[in-house]
């Protein structure tokens, strides 16, 4: 049956910026299911002891070590053509060329392959990283329509009740990474850097199912942030969410040092295997996200966005 096929696509649905068209993200019933049987009231009221969450982070640490090795290179060219993955976008193109599973996962893309939108266009923003995003005018839309947590909220997101009231009424930008994107990210815009913080935690999925359900994903997760200070913008928060087989979540060592200067496109740093999320947090009249983003996240419907693409424009 075609829609018990391995192959078959099981996933969030999605709009294609890029082709104008709805997709289903390719997901095995499999995944669905478990993510489904995971992320339901029932499972966490069971899961009393968090066993789970104690299983799933000492399973992260495995993966990531088995990624790492020599040996995990020979799963590289059924993931490309699992996930048809155009090498042709990536340096090196030659999948032979990557060591380890890790090396090629946090491949780089050819110059060129992802201009940046309007690059000396300070009050443009864009967005960070190739993945699927819901855009929403304030925390409380975000909660509302997207992500479910309980307690979820710019404070329990950086842990800093200061920092937190800043971003009280902030625009939300909710960009979600699959293990078969390109796992580098950027800055979305340009400025320099008023904050760095890490912040430990466990790695759960960020899958949209596990996103909607009352667990607490985004603020349980391991995530590093930073804060940039703007002309155009005010301050813009970053946070780089690490997921389930995500062994660590890199910022490079020049963005994390204040007051180093960053400019719109640069790469800030990346995951390593696995799923993972940003979230950008914009202060409250600071953006306006381009519509399609809007209309199409009110309706709680993905956009499969590409790095370098426009996210929206200085409104302050």
């Amino acid at each position: 049956m075609s829609w018990l096929h391995p192959n078959a696509h099981w996933g969030w649905v999605s709009w294609d910026r890029k082709t104008g068209r709805l997709e289903r993200e390719k997901q095995s019933l499999w995944r669905k299911i478990k993510l489904l049987l995971l992320f339901n009231p029932l499972t966490e009221w069971v899961d009393t002891t968090q066993a789970m969450r104690l299983y799933t982070h000492s399973r992260t640490i495995k993966q990531g070590e088995k990624e790492g090795t020599l040996e995990s290179r020979k799963g590289i060219k059924r993931f490309v053509e699992e996930f048809s993955i155009d090498m042709n976008e990536y340096e090196p193109s030659d999948i032979t060329k990557y060591r380890t599973f890790e090396d090629f996962f946090v491949r780089a893309h050819k110059d060129g392959s992802r201009p940046i939108h309007e690059p000396q266009n300070l009050a443009h923003a864009v967005v960070p990283a190739d993945s699927r995003v819901v855009a929403y005018e304030s925390v409380a839309e975000t909660k509302n329509l997207w992500i479910k947590g309980k307690s979820f909220s710019t404070s329990t997101l950086v842990m800093d009740t200061d920092l937190g009231s800043q971003f009280d009424g902030a625009a939300v930008a909710s960009f979600r990474l699959s293990p078969q994107d390109y796992h580098r990210y950027h800055s979305p815009v340009s400025g320099k850097i008023k904050v760095y913080r890490s912040i430990p935690g466990d790695y759960y999925q960020v899958d949209a199912v596990a996103l909607q359900s009352d667990v607490d994903i985004l603020t349980r997760n391991r995530r590093v942030y930073m804060v940039i200070e703007t002309e155009s913008f005010g301050d813009v928060l970053f946070v780089a969410i690490g997921a389930t087989n995500v062994g660590s979540v890199k910022i490079h060592e020049r963005f994390r040092q204040i007051g180093a200067k960053v400019a719109k496109g640069d790469e800030l740093g990346h995951f390593q295997f696995g799923g993972s999320s940003i979230i950008v947090a914009f202060q409250s009249g600071r953006i306006s996200f381009d519509q399609d983003l809007l209309d199409l996240s009110k309706q709680r419907i993905q956009v499969a966005v590409e790095m370098g693409m426009s996210l929206g424009f200085a409104t302050n």
